[in-house]
């Protein structure tokens, strides 16, 4: 992996000279100062004003012609949707990095579809697309990537220029393979990023970081490793190709000024560049600068056999997308397409940024809606995902919401679709009512907390914010709207999970909670760090206990189940003053802070072990996924607010839940009549009988207990 890290000098004019050389010229910078780069609401400044915008209805616009690159009847056609071009040329190219290609005037129809076809059946050939638009005249050479384009090579600069690739589609053999259809209240869902599984030397995989190491069996990371945990699903980081490199670190470039990210890279995937296209580093996990990347189009069967590969084991895949904004750093898409067609904008014509990412797609146009929906459908058809969650999908409007809905259920009755319900407001009840999922931030933000110095959760025996008994209760049952206070008309409505990619994974929150390492304290040891101290495993235990016992679709982390933490490596050749301390917004480090070391799964194998027992409790009784909301009661506690305890009587399985969440003082219980057999307490959980009690029960602060009758 090359950074560059000499002369931010040298960088500007390398840069620079990349784009001419690419017949990439400066786009108009426009606005006022916006919040962009990914997750870390970093300040950029635009600083040229932008044009305004036409007064021309654009809505008007549709076609249902098939748009992007096909082959029919012995002719390669090529369509784009761009109303408000006077002229759009195809170019197509032997090798992406051809300085020129041969041109091909295209035509326009009376929907603003422009078209050209070549005689043949020209799969592999690379193209784009020159659109002038009178109003931007400083964009006509720039080379625009097909916005249905099926796979892209791109090139590892600053901004990013790509080529399209035309692909033979449906000609990948499935063996038989089909959608994993699952009741989404027995969902056990896993997120992760396709690289952290295994770029980790500790993996042992033969192809670190990429699509067929993630599969490869036999090692001690990958596939194998999730198996072994007993999930039944996978959510995978945005795998649709995105931007990974950012802008030169405390340079400017174009008017953008990096202050925020001396990687200079994007690892998460948050800025996505084709929506129909799968992420190429993953074929071969080089990131070499000034090279061309994805050219072969690999991309496209890895992808598919990295699906088959988990539904052969019993796994659905999710796939993490985002429709709310397009990738802001690269010349040669959407922007430079039809930026008064496919974007929010004010009345300057400069691009609305409620997504903090500098611009935000204008979901409510008939082609955006119409182009979201496809893309939808072609991972479900052509790639067999099984579901989607949605980054932001507040900003998405609620009639294209709708129609994903309603389209994707035709071919999947069961299909998975999953709301991130903020962006632009928050809104998870709006969701429910149409039949999504949403990530449930009340279980997260009560029961671990909203930050570790000063908002601890009731896994630290206190109350933050207008967190209550009353709210943990509610949290059980499914967060429902029938209680007044929460979100979810279903149960299987709240994902309920307390970590994700975003923040201090669930280990570090605790460790920083406690007090055990302040977040200025540089770690030099983390095999030692990472090792847990008896408070802290309680404390991770008991979570873990009230996360996998709830009502709702069970989520957790990659790494969760060690305690994982994201400790910011010395060994990288980048000026981050960070190094040595806890990262909580590692989207831009494609290093070790993201990877998953097994030795730390070894280090804190009991963890592991009872994540993969609560795991397996889950999975055997149907009780705590399919419970009605009359079949839990609550037992009347005195004197201690911490404690909770609830009866869970479903058909004919029976079960006593407690818990004791505070830090100090032991709580006893009474049980209800019979003998109760101890299937989960402080030290172990699975469907192993541990021990039997009767009458009564005491348990030690911060730890909690499964009981069945026998």
């Amino acid at each position: 992996m090359k950074y560059i890290t000499g002369s931010q000098t040298m960088n500007l004019i390398k840069a620079i000279f990349v784009l001419l050389i690419l017949f990439l010229s400066p786009i108009n910078t426009e606005g006022k100062n916006l919040f962009v780069s990914d997750k870390s609401k970093s300040r950029i400044v635009l600083t040229k004003p932008a044009a305004v915008t036409g007064r021309i209805d654009l809505n008007k616009y549709y076609s249902n012609k098939r748009l992007g690159s096909f082959v029919e009847d012995g002719k390669t056609y090529f369509r784009l949707f761009t109303p408000d071009a006077d002229s759009v040329t195809l170019v197509t190219f032997k090798r992406p990095e051809d300085k020129t290609g041969t041109e091909y005037p295209m035509h326009r129809d009376i929907n603003g579809v422009w078209e050209a076809s070549i005689e043949g059946e020209h799969y592999g050939l690379f193209y784009g697309f020159k659109v002038f638009n009178p109003k931007y005249p400083s964009t006509k050479n720039v080379i625009c990537i097909d916005p249905y384009a099926k796979a892209v090579a791109s090139y590892n600069t600053y901004f990013t220029p790509r080529r399209s690739i035309v692909v033979n589609e449906n000609d990948y053999n499935w063996d038989g393979d089909h959608w994993i259809q699952r009741d989404w209240r027995d969902l056990i869902i896993y997120e992760m990023h396709i690289r952290d599984m295994t770029a980790d030397p500790s993996s042992g995989s033969d192809k670190p970081g990429t699509y067929e190491g993630l599969i490869e069996h036999g090692i001690k990371g990958g596939i194998d490793y999730i198996k072994s945990l007993g999930v039944n699903t996978v959510e995978l980081l945005p795998a649709q190709e995105f931007a990974n490199i950012e802008l030169p670190f405390e340079d400017s470039l174009k008017g953008r000024y990096n202050t925020w990210n001396p990687y200079e890279r994007n690892h998460w995937g948050y800025m996505t560049a084709a929506f129909f296209a799968p992420e190429s580093y993953y074929c071969d996990s080089k990131m070499e600068w000034d090279k061309w990347e994805g050219t072969s189009g690999k991309q496209v069967n890895e992808f598919k056999d990295m699906v088959k590969a988990f539904h052969k084991e019993g796994i659905a895949v999710i796939m993490d997308v985002v429709y709310n904004h397009l990738s802001e750093y690269e010349f040669g898409n959407l922007k430079e397409i039809d930026k008064d067609y496919y974007f929010r904008l004010d009345k300057r014509g400069n691009y609305l940024s409620e997504s903090g990412c500098g611009n935000d797609l204008k979901t409510e146009r008939p082609m955006v809606r119409r182009m979201i929906v496809e893309s939808i459908l072609y991972w479900m058809k052509e790639y067999h995902v099984d579901g989607f969650r949605f980054d932001l999908a507040k900003l998405i409007d609620w009639q294209t919401i709708e129609e994903i809905t309603h389209e994707a259920k035709k071919i999947n009755p069961k299909v998975i679709l999953i709301a991130e319900p903020w962006g632009g407001g928050y809104d998870p009840a709006g969701f429910s009512l149409r039949g999504w999922a949403s990530w449930n931030d009340q279980i997260r933000n009560g029961i671990k907390g909203e930050n570790p110095f000063n908002g601890p959760g009731w896994i630290f025996g206190k109350w933050y914010g207008n967190n209550n008994p009353g709210r943990i209760k509610s949290y059980v049952e499914g967060t429902l709207v029938r209680d007044s206070l929460g979100l979810f008309q279903k149960k299987e409505h709240s994902v309920n999970y307390l970590a994700s990619h975003d923040g201090y994974t669930l280990g570090d929150f605790i460790r920083l909670g406690i007090g055990a390492v302040n977040q200025d304290e540089e770690i030099k040891d983390v095999d030692s760090f990472v090792k847990l101290t008896p408070l802290e495993m309680k404390l991770n235990k008991l979570a873990a206990l009230f996360l996998f016992t709830s009502q709702g679709i069970t989520m957790f982390q990659e790494g969760e189940e060690f305690a994982r933490t994201k400790v910011i490596p010395y060994d990288e050749e980048v000026p981050d003053t960070n190094k040595g301390r806890i990262d909580n917004n590692s989207y831009d480090k494609d290093n070790s802070t993201n990877y998953i070391n097994y030795k730390h799964a070894e280090i804190n194998s009991g963890l592991v072990d009872y994540y993969k027992g609560l795991i397996s409790l889950r999975e055997k009784y149907a009780a705590f996924r399919r419970a009605k909301y009359e079949d839990i009661k609550f037992m009347d506690i005195k004197d201690n607010p911490f404690a909770l305890g609830y009866r869970l009587d479903y058909e004919d399985e029976h079960f006593v839940v407690l818990f004791n969440a505070n830090l100090d003082k032991a709580e006893n219980f009474n049980l209800p009549e019979g003998e109760w057999i101890v299937l989960a307490n402080q030290n172990k959980a699975g469907i192993k009988q541990l021990g039997e009690v009767s009458g009564n029960v005491e348990l030690l602060p911060s730890t909690g207990i499964v009981l069945k009758l026998k």
